[in-house]
């Protein structure tokens, strides 16, 4: 099973943020693959990935919409960054494009 990490944020912290993580994780639950999704809005850093999470993950998706907050946990890691809109509405076409650009 393929298993991936996210961190969703967005400029005002709030709607798009958990929108976002949302689907990912509807997306990911419909192709099979294991998520955790972090979000990053005016409530500070909520589930929060750990460091065996980001070692077990086969990529990280961030959203680019403003800085991840310590984005150097995932260096190393093979990195997407979507906006946080696309994950909304497009977390499928997202997924077939990380796992093809992984070669799965």
């Amino acid at each position: 099973m393929m298993k991936f990490v996210a961190v969703t944020a967005c400029t005002s912290g709030v709607a798009h943020t958990f929108m976002a993580a949302e689907a990912l994780e509807k997306a990911a639950r419909e192709k099979g693959y294991e998520i955790k999704v972090e979000t990053q809005g005016t409530l500070g850093i909520e589930n929060r990935i750990n460091a065996d999470e980001v070692r077990e993950a086969d990529a990280v998706i961030l959203t680019n919409d403003i800085p991840i907050r310590e984005r150097d946990r995932f260096n190393g890691k093979k990195v997407f960054n979507v906006s946080a809109t696309a994950c909304i509405k497009a977390s499928p076409k997202i997924f077939e494009a990380l796992v093809k650009q992984l070669g799965k």
